[in-house]
């Protein structure tokens, strides 16, 4: 048996020596290879190298690459693929396994595996380096390594202490006896620091200095190594002070001068400026002061001590006492303001109980007044507004009495409405049926049948278009219209009333002339009113019984003066002559309607302001100077006024027709009549005219008279003969 196992041991060795004589080629192998691994006799990955003639497991491949790692320290995935000769797919995937195999000893980055020995290493060399020069950049270091400079950090933050002996500090690297140094210099400023400083200009100097001392080649220092070494000190208590926003420095010296000073000052003078500790440098003084005051009240610009107000309140109550009236700002010191002044008031008790007891009143946030110095006032000033409303000889009525006037007009107009109506169905046509309307500035306006129609509706519109303007236009242009007493006049008077006031001292008496004058304007203008209004009652009779007179006078009066112009005709191929009696007709006809009408028109604005005046049996014979209608036509009110200057210009002027002209928008502005000159009329009055002419002939014996009344007559003679053919002619 042993014989046979020899014997089979030998041919096995014998045919193992034997060479083949069969030879298998490079694509038979792969394809055997390739048979064998599809009928999973090979059940495990294969690679093959780059030149295809080599197959190698994944497992290998690894191995080489952790082999080689564990050589170089630092190797990257493309030099991995030339020495395992596989392709550089394969080695990135196998790349991936060897570093999660090894997390804490190998990683990836940016193509390249790096061991921590590697860094180890690195850390060693940049130890050494920086014992030499003190300071070294992490850019610097990040550069020759050709890495991150993230990375870098890193590295270096797990090595402090131990491989590195430094320290890291806004991208530098510090030796230990260089950062004691700066950290020495860090202290030395900030403790010789007095006022609050901001830090940047500290480290700014601080480094000037350190390059002064180092020269050209010294270490290059930044902001943030001195204000991480600031605040280390800082926090442990080696430089005391408080830090706001990280680079403004207050220290502990200047906080405690500062709060003395403050203290000082509010003992010694029981308040203190805002504007005060804001050059102490204190930026929230309200804050400040309740902090350290809570007893203290806070005003606009000061904060002040409960003394104050005691002092002020005893102030106030004797001036209540004694009917009278103070100023809060005398008591207080000179730099409080008036609103400083109205807010302590109003912690004041006497104060408050005479606002609640209706024994005083604040005006003009500063001014204390008591009741009884208020009503003396008022009273003397209702005295000299009597003597105002007495003395206005043409303003207007208040708007509050419009109602009245419309109510007093429709009254009084009605009978003479509703006759001229009568006339109007008789004769069938337009009459001149009128109606009086009176709007803000009591402008008496008339609505004219047919022909004006549109005119009176215009004229009656007057009031609804002030109302279309902003309601500050409307309330300006009613204080200018209005004949009330104004801001300037109230002043004026308390001051002759109240000579205190000027006595004073006041630098600007206005302070406290203006604040009176508001509060009591409103009431002076109530009483104004109520007068008014009840004299207007009073007076409506009048009013009417003039304007009745006033219309026959105007009536009359101006047919006369439509027949003179129409004799003027006769005269237009004459100019010289034309214009001698064009100017006669103004001096003497017209300026004697025109001086009835502003007469009669200024007595009826005096009897609607409340003004007693008694009416003048002959008006029509009271003769006015330029000057003077110039005057009365001025102090007419509104357009009124434009109306009546315009009559005077032509007066001064040479033509009757624009004085015809400017009388009827005068009378259609005053809400008066004006009859137009007709056949009917004209041939009643040429006969008047020629009996009366005729009469005085009779008895006229003066030669140089007779004349002037034979031409007058023998032309009323030629017109009555051939009336007909001279009404063709015109």
């Amino acid at each position: 048996m042993d014989a046979e196992l020899l014997e089979l041991a030998k041919q096995f060795e014998s045919a193992q020596q034997a060479k083949s004589s069969i030879r298998l080629s490079e694509r038979n192998v792969v394809e055997l290879v390739q048979k064998l691994h599809e009928l999973h006799i090979i059940d495990f990955d294969l690679l093959h190298t780059v030149s295809g003639k080599e197959y190698i497991t994944p497992e290998q491949l690894r191995h080489e690459m952790v082999l080689e790692i564990k050589k170089l320290g630092r190797v990257s995935l493309i030099d991995l693929a030339d020495i395992t000769g596989v392709d550089l797919y394969h080695v990135e995937n196998q790349a991936q396994r060897v570093v999660s195999d090894d997390p804490s000893g190998l990683m990836l980055i940016q193509g390249e595996i790096i061991s921590q020995s590697y860094w180890d290493s690195v850390a060693e060399e940049i130890n050494e380096r920086l014992q030499e020069c003190s300071q070294i950049s992490l850019a610097e270091i990040a550069a020759n390594l050709n890495v991150g400079s993230e990375l870098v950090a890193s590295m270096l933050e797990a090595r402090l202490g131990t491989l590195v002996k430094g320290r890291l500090e806004g991208g530098q690297l510090y030796t230990p006896a260089y950062v004691t140094r700066v950290s020495a210099m860090v202290r030395g400023a900030a403790r010789g620091v007095t006022v609050p400083t901001n830090l940047s200009f500290l480290w700014g100097t601080l480094q000037q200095l350190l390059q002064a001392m180092d020269g050209a080649g010294g270490v290059a220092t930044e902001s943030s190594f001195f204000q991480s070494l600031f605040n280390g000190l800082a926090k442990e208590g080696e430089i005391l002070g408080s830090l706001r926003a990280g680079v403004h420095w207050t220290p502990t010296v200047f906080a405690t001068a500062q709060r003395e000073c403050v203290d000082s000052f509010f003992s010694q003078n029981s308040f203190i400026s805002y504007d005060t500790l804001q050059k102490l440098g204190i930026s929230q003084p309200v804050q400040f002061l309740q902090s350290r005051y809570a007893e203290g009240i806070p005003l606009v610009t000061a904060f002040a001590h409960p003394s104050m107000i005691e002092m002020l309140d005893a102030a106030v109550e004797d001036a209540i006492d004694r009917s009278s009236w103070i100023d809060s700002l005398s008591v207080l010191p000179t730099s409080f303001g008036s609103q400083d002044a109205s807010k302590i008031l109003s912690h004041c008790n006497s104060v408050q109980s005479a606002l609640k007891g209706n024994k005083g009143m604040i005006l003009g946030d500063s001014y204390v007044f008591s009741n009884g110095f208020i009503k003396d006032v008022y009273g003397r000033m209702e005295k000299e507004l009597e003597v105002f409303r007495l003395s206005g000889s043409s303003g207007v009525i208040l708007s509050d009495d419009f109602h009245l006037v419309m109510e007093a007009k429709t009254r009084t107009d009605s009978g003479r409405s509703g006759e001229v109506n009568e006339k109007k169905k008789k004769k069938g046509k337009s009459s001149g049926a009128r109606t009086e309307i009176l709007i803000d500035d009591e402008e008496i306006i008339p609505l004219k049948s047919k022909k004006n129609q549109r005119k009176g509706k215009e004229a009656s519109l007057v009031l609804s278009d002030t109302k279309k303007g902003t309601k500050k236009d409307l309330a300006r242009t009613q204080e200018d219209d209005l004949n009330i007493p104004s801001d300037d006049w109230i002043m004026q008077k308390i001051l002759t009333l109240v000579p205190d006031f000027e006595e004073q001292g006041l630098e600007d008496p206005q302070t406290i002339l203006g604040p009176l004058a508001n509060y009591m304007r409103p009431m002076l203008i109530s009483s104004l009113k109520e007068k008014r209004k009840t004299l207007f009652s009073e007076n409506s009779g009048k009013m009417k019984h003039l304007l009745d007179n006033l219309q026959k006078k105007l009536d009359e009066a101006f047919l006369n003066m439509q027949l003179y112009e129409k004799a003027l005709d006769l005269f237009e191929d004459d100019q010289s002559t034309s214009a001698v009696l064009h100017r006669h007709l103004l001096r003497t006809m017209a300026a004697s309607i025109g001086d009835m009408l502003f007469h009669n028109l200024d007595m009826h604005n005096k009897l609607k302001n409340g003004i007693n005046v008694e009416e003048s049996p002959n008006s029509e014979s009271i003769t006015l100077g330029s000057a003077e209608r110039t005057a009365l036509a001025k102090s007419f009110p509104g357009s009124l006024s434009k109306k009546a200057l315009a009559v005077v210009e032509a007066l001064e002027g040479k033509r009757v027709e624009a004085f015809m002209t400017s009388l009827r928008e005068l009378a259609e502005e005053s809400g008066l009549l004006l009859k137009k000159l007709d056949k009917k009329l004209e041939r009643t009055l040429l006969h008047s005219y020629r009996k009366d002419l005729t009469a005085q002939v009779s008895a006229e014996t003066d030669p140089v008279l007779l004349l002037p009344k034979v031409v007058s007559l023998l032309y009323i003679q030629v017109l009555s003969l051939d009336s007909m053919q001279v009404w063709q002619l015109l």
